[in-house]
């Protein structure tokens, strides 16, 4: 499992602890997906004014948000990857995808909702995996089905409300 992250921001200190946290969170997270750990996957650590800018550029909604997923492969109902849209590095990994996170606003939100940063980060990154595993929530049976599991995986990894 390669992953690369990236600090584009200077609003929120990027610790050992977050860095960390952010690699647990997609090793824990991949093994739902069918590739489990021979996955590539890039974080990069932004601000809000940053992520505003990916937000309206990438899906027309002009406001801060705190996360962004980008995968590079898509998957069928059943979550099982579409043969010509997986790709591989080098190295034999499937480039699953990016996230993008706005470290600003997990502070802001692991302040509103009275948790700590890192179950914040956590929380975001699996968040995110899943999406990159092609889960959504655009309706109410598919978004108890993603949110169930992202509980399942955050209390696995310990970082409980």
């Amino acid at each position: 499992m390669t992953i690369e992250i990236l600090n584009e921001q200077d609003k929120q200190a990027v610790t050992d602890e977050i860095t960390s946290v952010i690699r647990e969170a997609i090793g824990a997270a991949a093994k739902v997906g069918e590739f489990g750990e021979n996955i590539e996957v890039s974080v990069m650590l932004t601000d809000n004014e940053n992520i505003r800018e990916l937000n309206r550029e990438h899906r027309g909604i002009d406001r801060a948000t705190d996360v962004l997923s980008f995968p590079l492969t898509e998957f069928d109902e059943d979550r099982r990857a579409i043969e010509d849209t997986v790709d591989e590095s080098e190295n034999g990994e499937v480039m699953l995808g990016d996230i993008v996170i706005s470290l600003e606003r997990a502070a802001e939100q692991a302040e509103e909702y009275d948790h700590s940063l890192l179950r914040e980060v956590g929380f975001l990154t699996v968040h995110s995996m899943l999406h990159l595993y092609g889960y959504d929530h655009m309706d109410e049976d598919e978004e108890r089905e993603m949110f169930s599991l992202q509980e399942k995986i955050l209390e696995e990894m310990g970082l409980k409300r």
